[in-house]
């Protein structure tokens, strides 16, 4: 059985709705859910939105950056946003 991982960030939509978004790494796979401030369901994402996933590796890295979390996290984070056709910030800056 693998260990879990759960973060967990909150921000406002473009309408101005709180929305609080959770990522959990559990046995190797991420899921990403939501829910909007009210709603008594969440939404769970098979294919998660770029930007949780882009707002996700940003909380990781800030992890890594103080020593929270190992790297490999922040590299599995940065292979599924490769994967969705995103690009990983500061990959291609010169």
């Amino acid at each position: 059985m693998g260990t879990r991982n759960i973060h967990v960030w909150k921000h406002k939509t473009d309408d101005g709705e709180k929305r609080e978004v959770r990522a959990e790494k559990f046995g190797g796979k991420w899921r990403i859910q939501a829910q909007l401030r009210g709603e008594d369901k969440w939404t769970y994402y098979d294919v998660p939105l770029m930007d949780d996933l882009l707002e996700l590796r940003r909380v990781l890295w800030n992890k890594y950056q103080r020593k929270h979390l190992a790297f490999e996290d922040v590299a599995a984070i940065d292979k599924v946003i490769r994967d969705a056709g995103g690009t990983v910030p500061g990959e291609n800056d010169e």
